[in-house]
C-alpha cells in the first residue's frame, strides 16, 4: 500500500482457526453453559455452516492489513486459491472507488480509523462479472493494546446494487431511446449554468422536433413509431458524439447540451447535419418511411442565464423554425416575440388574400441554354400585402400549408396561369408547382381538366413541378395519381432534385419529363475544390439515360451560365437572364412570337447581398455612431449614415446581440460606406446572416456600448470605463443636415 499515515503495530497472524473463535467468540458466550472445548467446537461448526451456505463469508487482517484469513467462498468468486491470497493486502480485492464517492467512505480511509464499520460497499476487482460485497469489519488489539489488525464479515449485494442501478436508470434516463431524460437532463443544465455563469463561460442547447412523426404512428402503428425513435436517438448520437449530451424530452422531442460552444457557425453546421441526418430514409420492419426535423437554438449566457430562461427561448427560435417552412434551424434572437405576433397576423391576413385580389403571379423564363430563347416561364405566386407590401413566398407559403389554406392558392395559381398562358403567342410552356398536399388531393386532376378546359391551353403547355416529398411514403397512390396525370396529356418536371432523402428508384416509374437542378447545387460550383460541377454533371447524365430535359435554377452569374453549358443542361433559370416579370411584361417582350434574352450579370459568382434598411450601430475608437444597414453580405456590407470616411478606417459594426464584427472600409461616397468583414458571417438558419459568435455581454458594457443597445440583466457587476472622451473622428448625417 506504499507509505502508511499510520502504524499499524507488530503482525500477529492467526490461524483460519483462531479468526473463526475470535469472530464467533461472543456467539460462544451467548449459549447455554458448557465446556470451553465444546463451546469452541460448536462455534467452529456455526462458522462452517455458515460459509458453506453462501450467505455470508469472514476475514481477517494483521495490523500491516495483510490477509490472515478469508472464507473458501470469496475465494473461489475471486477465482483464486486460498493460500495465494494469504499475505496479500486486503484493499487488493477490491475496485478503488470513482473519485466522486465521499472519501470517508473509502476501505483506506475507514481502516486507517482503526475503528469499526459496518456494510460499506465494495466492488471485487480482477473479476470476469461484477461483484458487489457489503463488508463490515471490527479493529481487535493484543494483551499489552497495541492494535493488532480487523476481523470482519462481507454478504453478496450484487443482486441489490444491480436493482438499485437499474432504478437509478430509470429515473434518469428515458426506457425507450437510452438516452437522458427530462428529469436528468434538466439537472444536468442547472448545474451547469450554475457553473458557468460564475466562470462566465458559455452553454449552448439546441431542441429537436420531428417533423411528420404523428404521419408514421397513424399509418404503421406506435411500435413503429418507437423503433423510429430509438432509430433518431442514434442518429443524434452519431452527430453529437456523446450520448450524455443528449435526452429525450418525451413524445418526439429532443434535448442537446452542448458546454462551451457559442461558435454560431459550428452550431448551424452541427443543427445542419442533425436536420439531414434525420431526414434520411428509415427502415421500418420492412417499411419505408420518411420524417424531418427542426431545430431550436439558445446560448447562455446571452439568450438566458437560467435553465428557463435558455429553454423557453430555444423553444422559441425552435416554433420560428417550424413556421418557416421546417425542416430548417433558427438561433434565438430578441425579435422572435415580435416575429411570432407578426406571424400571426399575417396568417389572418392570408385567410381574406384572395378575395382581396392582393394574390398575382409572376414568370420567370425558362430559357434554352445554347440559344439564348425562352421556352417557357415558371408561374410564382406573389402577396402584396396592402400595409407591408410583397411578401416573399418563403414567408406565406409555410403559412398557408400549415393552416391548410395552400390547396385554395394553389388551384387558384394553376387555373390563373392556365388563363395567361393561353393567350401567350407561340407555344410557351407554363410550370405550375404543385404542393404535396394538392398531389395527394384526388380531385387533382379534375380541377386541371377543368383548367385546360376553360382556358383552352394545350395539356403538352402545361408543367406541373413536384419535389421529392411526394414520395415520403411508398404508396400505390402515388403511382396511381401519376399516371392520371399522364393520361390527361401535361408535362411532369421533378423540382428541387437532391436535396430531398428520396429513393432513385422512383425515376423508374415516375413518369416524369424534366429534372429541375436545385440552385444549392449550382451555388458555389465555380469556387475552387467545389464538388457541385460533378454532382451536377451526373445528374445531366442520369436525366438523358432516362429521355429527360434538364433545367438549372438560380443561375446569377457568366461564370455558372458557361459552368452548366459545358455539362450540357437543356435549360437555365435565373437572374442571368431574367428576373420574374408580371403577365403584361411578358406578353411585350413575346409580342413577336420568341424572346431571345442575352445574358447579363456578373462574370464570376459572389456573396449573396441582402437589401435591407435597419438600423444598428458602428464603433470607431471611443465613440458609437448610429448608422443604417443598406446591405449585407457573408463578406461585407453597405453602411450609411456616417459623412466623408477615409478608405481603410476601421469600424466595428454592431448588428445587436453581442453581434459585433471588425470591419475595413474599402469603398466610401459621401454618407454611404462598404465595408469588407474580417470574419466571414454565417448562415443564421433562416435565409440570414449572423456572426458566428457573439461578444460577452460583460464586455461590451465594460467597452463603453451604450445601454440601451445591449440585451437587458447582465451587467449589475460590470464596471464602466471611467475618463474623459475625445471627440468624435466623423461627423453624421444629422450632425451635417443640423449644420
Amino acid at each position: 500500500m506504499g507509505a502508511r499515515k499510520f502504524s499499524w503495530g507488530s503482525s500477529d497472524r492467526k490461524s483460519a482457526e483462531q479468526a473463526g473463535r475470535g469472530l464467533l467468540g461472543k456467539m460462544g458466550q451467548r449459549q447455554a453453559p458448557a465446556s470451553p472445548a465444546t463451546s469452541s467446537k460448536d462455534a467452529l461448526l456455526l462458522l462452517q455452516n455458515f460459509e458453506e451456505s453462501g450467505r455470508g463469508w469472514f476475514w481477517s487482517i494483521d495490523a500491516e492489513g495483510r490477509i490472515t484469513y478469508l472464507s473458501e467462498s470469496i475465494c473461489e468468486k475471486l477465482g483464486a486459491e486460498r493460500d495465494a491470497l494469504l499475505g496479500k493486502e486486503f484493499v487488493e480485492l477490491f475496485l478503488k472507488p470513482d473519485t466522486s464517492e465521499d472519501r470517508q467512505r473509502t476501505l483506506p480511509w475507514v481502516l486507517m480509523r482503526q475503528s469499526k464499520f459496518d456494510d460499506l460497499a465494495l466492488q471485487a476487482a480482477d473479476v470476469e462479472d461484477e461483484i458487489w460485497w457489503a463488508v463490515s469489519g471490527r479493529p481487535y488489539h493484543h494483551a499489552n493494546g497495541d492494535f493488532a489488525g480487523y476481523r470482519g464479515s462481507g454478504a453478496d449485494i450484487t443482486e441489490q446494487r444491480r436493482a438499485s442501478k437499474d432504478n437509478d436508470r430509470l429515473a434518469t434516463y428515458d426506457p425507450l431511446t437510452g438516452l437522458l431524460n427530462r428529469h436528468r437532463m434538466g439537472k444536468l443544465l442547472e448545474s451547469t449554468l450554475s457553473a458557468f455563469q460564475l466562470q462566465r463561460r458559455a452553454c449552448s442547447i439546441m431542441l429537436i422536433d420531428l417533423d411528420r412523426f404523428k404521419q408514421v404512428n397513424d399509418t404503421l402503428g406506435h411500435p413503429a413509431g418507437d423503433a423510429l425513435l430509438k432509430q433518431v436517438a442514434e442518429r443524434l448520437i452519431k452527430v453529437v458524439g456523446d450520448r450524455e449530451k443528449v435526452s429525450r424530452l418525451g413524445g418526439d422531442e429532443f434535448q442537446i447540451i452542448l458546454q462551451d460552444e457559442d461558435d454560431r457557425g459550428i452550431l448551424g453546421e452541427m443543427a445542419d447535419k442533425i436536420i439531414k441526418s434525420l431526414s434520411h430514409p428509415y427502415s421500418i420492419d420492412g417499411s419505408r418511411c420518411i420524417i424531418g426535423a427542426s431545430v431550436g437554438i439558445a446560448v447562455s449566457p446571452f439568450d438566458g442565464q437560467s435553465s428557463e430562461d435558455l429553454i423557453r427561448n430555444a423553444d422559441l427560435a425552435l416554433y420560428a423554425a417550424k413556421g418557416g417552412g421546417r425542416g430548417r434551424f433558427r438561433f434565438y434572437s430578441s425579435d422572435l416575440l415580435q416575429a411570432a405576433e407578426d406571424r400571426r397576423i399575417l396568417e389572418e391576413d392570408l385567410r381574406d388574400a384572395l378575395d382581396r385580389d392582393e394574390i398575382w403571379l409572376s414568370y420567370q423564363p425558362v430559357v434554352n441554354a445554347q440559344t439564348n430563347i425562352v421556352t417557357g416561364f415558371e408561374a410564382l405566386i406573389r402577396w402584396n400585402h396592402p400595409e407591408r407590401g410583397n411578401i416573399s413566398p418563403a414567408l406565406f407559403i409555410p403559412i398557408a400549408e400549415e393552416t391548410n389554406q395552400i390547396g385554395a392558392l394553389g388551384e387558384w395559381a394553376l387555373r390563373k396561369a392556365c388563363d395567361d398562358a393561353a393567350k401567350w403567342p407561340g407555344k410557351m410552356k407554363v410550370a405550375v408547382n404543385v404542393s404535396p398536399i394538392q398531389f395527394a388531393n384526388e380531385a387533382l386532376p379534375k380541377i386541371i381538366k377543368e383548367a385546360l378546359s376553360t382556358s383552352g391551353l394545350a395539356p403538352g403547355r402545361l408543367e406541373l413541378e413536384i419535389t421529392e416529398s411526394v414520395f415520403l411514403q411508398d404508396s400505390d397512390d402515388t403511382d396511381s395519381m401519376f399516371q392520371r396525370l399522364k393520361d390527361i396529356g401535361v408535362r411532369l418536371a421533378l423540382d428541387d432534385f437532391g436535396t430531398g432523402y428520396s429513393s432513385l428508384g422512383y425515376l423508374k416509374t415516375a413518369p416524369f419529363d424534366k429534372i429541375k437542378i436545385d440552385q444549392s447545387f449550382v451555388r458555389g460550383a465555380t469556387e475552387p475544390g467545389s464538388r457541385n460541377g460533378a454532382i451536377i454533371s451526373a445528374i445531366v447524365a442520369l436525366a438523358n439515360a432516362l429521355g429527360m430535359e434538364t433545367t438549372a435554377e438560380g443561375i446569377e452569374s457568366l461564370d455558372q451560365l458557361d459552368l452548366v453549358r459545358e455539362l450540357c443542361v437543356s435549360h437555365v433559370q435565373g437572374y442571368v437572364y431574367s428576373q420574374p416579370v408580371a403577365n403584361d411584361v411578358l406578353l411585350e417582350k413575346c409580342e413577336e412570337g420568341k424572346w431571345e434574352i442575352t445574358p447579363t450579370g456578373p462574370a464570376v459568382q459572389r456573396s449573396d447581398r441582402q437589401t435591407m434598411y435597419r438600423k444598428i450601430g458602428a464603433i470607431h475608437d471611443d465613440h458609437y455612431y448610429n448608422i443604417v444597414l443598406r446591405n449585407v453580405s457573408q463578406s461585407g456590407a453597405l453602411i450609411e449614415g456616417i459623412v466623408d470616411v477615409p478608405l481603410g478606417t476601421k469600424f466595428v459594426i454592431d448588428f445587436g446581440d453581442g453581434q459585433l464584427a471588425v470591419s475595413s472600409v474599402v469603398r466610401s461616397e459621401g454618407a454611404q460606406q462598404g465595408v469588407e468583414f474580417e470574419e466571414r458571417l454565417v448562415n443564421d438558419g433562416n435565409g440570414g446572416l449572423c456572426t458566428s459568435r457573439r461578444v460577452s455581454p460583460y464586455m461590451m458594457a465594460a467597452a463603453g456600448v451604450p445601454m440601451t443597445s445591449l440585451p437587458p440583466g447582465y451587467y449589475d457587476d460590470v464596471e464602466r470605463p471611467s475618463g474623459k472622451k475625445g471627440l468624435p473622428t466623423f461627423s453624421t448625417v444629422s450632425d451635417w443636415k443640423a449644420g
